[in-house]
């Protein structure tokens, strides 16, 4: 965790350095294109980081074609993300030739390839034998309060974005004791951020939300709609994949991702993923949609498989066994059930799901929306308490607390393996 903390850092400030020196050849002055004082470009430090944990087992060929896929989708994704937050476009691609949406082109995406297979290859090695130099815990001290920086900048940021349109102290109105300072002094910060943030990036005219009904629960594609359609997507992938278990394998099996109730954590992420990025798209072309949900979808179950190895030491699926597979990760027939399923998701059950999720009364919609999430996180807490166990158990460690004596008693193995039968445990 320190590696990669102290990774992240040191790439988002040289993506800094990169971002300004490109910014000032073009402007003919300088241009901080960090956050405030904080000389740190983000979005570098976390492709780096992605490519370091998602990229791992890839080298050469792969790699690079990887790395362009990882990078790629980041750039997409963040692009939209700020887009939804703060209706604004921070850069525009629309100018180069073999563009998407303006967000991401061609050019750049062999760009953060190359950049990719210089950082695993050769960038990374470097930066840990360099790390592995400096006292232990004068390093981890020094990393964690740049860490610590870089967290103050982007929570300062974001107050000001998503006030953006309001009266500009209002999110500073709860610093009672120090109202008449706090004041004076928020301006100040205010009007830094937004002069930076006007001069580090060509932002666009606000983009209008059009979409939202306010007399309607979950109206457009807003956060109690993606949250609804997590846990209908959740439902309808675990019946989907135990279906096909039982024409595949010939017998009925969990197909859950958690101990308590037939749910998909990854089908319900994924179909909220996927309705939150391609949302704006889901009139396109059903080649469009097919394209787009393979790529994204293989992406996706790529990085699960990844997340699940790492913290639980678990992995619920492998592919090695069928052909063209990257790493028994993923393999192309199933990406291609994933363009299906976007095809499917948008040409015949969005619409029929999204009426009915509306036709909701909102206070109603609200309450549950709100139970449904927090007995799914206590489920979400005790399933991964179980697997961290499960997993220890295989290796024999005993249980050292009273808690871990009673998820022994609760979640045995036998109860484990019940729930998740596909679930192989790595040494």
């Amino acid at each position: 965790m320190n590696e990669l903390i102290y990774l992240f850092v040191v790439y988002s400030f040289w993506g800094w350095i990169f971002e300004t020196v490109v910014a000032a050849i073009k402007k003919k002055h300088f241009v901080n294109r960090g956050i405030i004082n904080g000389p740190f470009c983000i979005i570098y430090g976390v492709a780096a980081v992605s490519i370091t944990i998602i990229l791992k087992e890839l080298n050469g060929f792969w790699l690079f074609w990887g790395s362009v896929i990882v990078t790629t989708l980041i750039e997409w994704i963040a692009g939209h993300i700020i887009e939804r937050m703060y209706h604004e476009r921070w850069w525009d691609y629309s100018q180069y030739k073999f563009n998407f949406d303006g967000y991401i082109c061609l050019f750049t995406s062999m760009v953060w390839g190359i950049m990719g297979f210089i950082v695993k290859t050769w960038m990374n090695p470097l930066l840990l034998n360099l790390y592995a130099l400096f006292p232990i815990y004068i390093i981890r001290i020094v990393v964690w309060l740049l860490m610590g920086l870089i967290v103050l900048d982007g929570v300062a940021t974001i107050l000001v974005l998503t006030e953006h349109n309001k009266e500009k102290n209002y999110w500073r109105k709860t610093e009672i004791f120090l109202d008449n300072i706090s004041r004076k002094i928020g301006d100040k910060v205010y009007n830094v951020i937004d002069r930076r943030l006007g001069n580090a990036y060509n932002r666009k005219t606000k983009i209008q939300d059009t979409e939202k009904d306010k007399t309607k629960f979950a109206a457009g594609c807003g956060f109690y709609k993606l949250v609804v359609l997590f846990f209908v997507g959740g439902l309808l992938g675990d019946i989907v994949e135990t279906i096909f278990c039982r024409i595949e394998l010939g017998e009925w099996m969990s197909r859950s991702s958690v101990i308590y109730g037939p749910f998909s954590i990854v089908w319900g992420a994924g179909v909220a993923a996927v309705t939150l990025l391609l949302y704006k798209y889901k009139d396109k072309s059903i080649v469009f949609l097919f394209l787009t949900g393979t790529v994204l979808g293989g992406a996706y179950e790529y990085i699960c498989s990844i997340f699940t190895e790492i913290v639980f030491g678990t992995v619920f699926w492998d592919y090695s066994d069928m052909p063209f597979n990257l790493g028994g990760r993923i393999n192309l027939l199933y990406c291609s059930f994933w363009g299906v399923a976007a095809m499917v998701w948008f040409r015949l059950i969005y619409p029929l799901v999204s009426n009915c999720i509306e036709k909701i009364p909102p206070k109603i919609g609200v309450t549950v929306t709100w139970v449904l999430i927090v007995l799914m996180s206590f489920n979400v807490a005790i399933s991964s308490m179980a697997l961290v166990r499960y997993q220890q158990r295989s290796t024999g460690d005993k249980p050292r607390t009273e808690i871990e004596c009673w998820i022994d008693a609760k979640y045995n193995d036998a109860r484990m393996q019940k729930v998740f039968p596909k679930a192989l445990m790595v040494k």
